[in-house]
């Protein structure tokens, strides 16, 4: 044969052979496509588009409750993990709508997590999804639900204290009047009355603050507040009852830097502070403020020589009510709200609160707010000083840690 139509059919065969193949992969890349579409889950017709844009966690399950899919949300809740319905509770749900077809609906609270540390609380809605899927919705409603048990507790707390001095009273009423005729003994139910409308006065204005405060959008309404301002009036506030007692109020130090936030609030934080340690504080002692700047936060430190906290009621002081000594608050006038109500302001201005004490060295509260950035123009400017803004080396989220010569340093402004 011919070289030349050798060559020639040997190339028109080789072609042949690369067609063939080229086809035969585009067939088997097609059938590949075919399978993968058939396997992938069918949902009734518009089901996936609304659950994309219904705002809450859901979760689809087959005949076998294993997962068909699930949003982001619901893997954060830890409702899922792979394709497992991780509590058995939804599992109970989904078996009950799957054998009588009506949809159930419950609030859970369930374990969020593998160690089971937090719980969350959801309310959840499981339906039929055509023939073959169960649908599990879910909404988050684990702040919503504590906020209503904490403003429960706080109304029950409330009618508590409240019925003390308004009771007080009235007995102290009917002795006045049934000791009309003894001038020494009205002199003296009085007095008492005098002191139980006070505490009744103290307690209605810690309420209201309290209530005014929660109220308040800091990020909203906040502007540049200098701290050396604030603390001058919540001093001046408290001279009458430091004098009283013969002690002296101290201040030291200077905020260099403005905070952002509410100068009212912070005022009656920084009042009840100082307002604390003068209650507790002997007759003829100090009460020491001190201010100053250290990583980008403005601290002020309150500190009295008083009889000091154990470390158990150290945990619990900041709480609505609670009293170290409830015979002592009495006495003082104290309502159990002046803490509570510094934590809330300082922690919406994104700082904390912290406390130093020890038994016989009197105690030392210490403040840390953002500062705000000073531009070189002097004009500050918002930033680091915004609640919940990065601040270099803490702000808010941050835990500066606090070691015994910090608490030294800081006490010895009062001695």
């Amino acid at each position: 044969m011919d070289p030349l139509l050798l060559t020639l059919v040997a190339g028109l065969v080789g072609l042949a052979l690369g067609v063939g193949g080229m086809v035969a992969f585009r067939a088997s890349e097609a059938q590949r496509l075919r399978l993968l579409y058939e396997d992938e889950p069918s949902l009734p017709d518009g089901a996936a588009e609304v659950l994309s844009v219904i705002g809450r966690a859901y979760v689809i399950v087959d005949a076998i409750d294993g997962v068909v899919r699930a949003s982001p949300a619901a893997y954060a809740f830890g409702l899922v993990r792979g394709h497992t319905v991780v509590h058995a509770e939804l599992l109970e749900l989904t078996a009950r709508v799957r054998r009588d077809g009506v949809i159930e609906q419950q609030q859970l609270e369930l374990p969020r997590g593998p160690l089971g540390q937090s719980t969350i609380v959801v309310q959840v809605r499981v339906a039929a999804l055509g023939s073959e899927y169960i649908l599990i919705l879910a909404d988050d409603r684990t702040e919503i639900t504590r906020s209503q048990e904490i403003r429960n507790d706080f109304v029950a707390n409330v009618s508590h204290e409240l019925k003390t001095p308004v009771g007080a009273i009235s007995l102290l009423a009917e002795a006045i009047d049934d000791a009309a005729e003894d001038e020494v003994a009205v002199r003296r139910f009085a007095q008492r009355m005098h002191k139980e409308s006070g505490r009744l006065s103290a307690l209605v204005q810690d309420i209201i603050e309290l209530s005014r405060l929660q109220g308040t959008d800091v990020v909203r309404r906040g502007r540049p507040v200098d701290l050396n301002a604030v603390i001058s009036e919540a001093v001046d506030r408290n001279k009458l009852p430091a004098e009283s007692k013969q002690i002296e109020i101290v201040v030291g130090g200077v905020a260099p830097a403005p905070v952002y936030g509410d100068s009212d609030l912070l005022m009656t934080a920084f009042r009840n502070l100082i307002d604390n340690a003068i209650r507790y504080a002997p007759d003829g002692t100090r009460v020491g403020v001190g201010l100053r700047s250290r990583d980008g936060l403005v601290q002020v430190s309150v500190t009295d020589q008083g009889p000091g906290i154990t470390v158990e009621e150290q945990e619990r002081i900041f709480e609505r009510f609670y009293r170290i000594d409830a015979a002592r608050s009495r006495q003082t006038g104290g309502t159990g709200l002046g803490l509570s109500i510094v934590k809330h302001v300082v922690s919406n201005h994104g700082g904390e609160v912290t406390v130093w004490s020890q038994a016989g060295q009197g105690s030392t509260f210490t403040v840390r707010l953002p500062q705000m950035e000073v531009g070189p123009d002097g004009d500050a400017a918002l930033g680091a000083g915004t609640p919940g803004a990065e601040v270099p080396g803490g702000g808010a989220g941050s835990r500066p840690t606090r070691t015994g010569s910090t608490a030294v340093e800081e006490r010895g402004v009062a001695s």
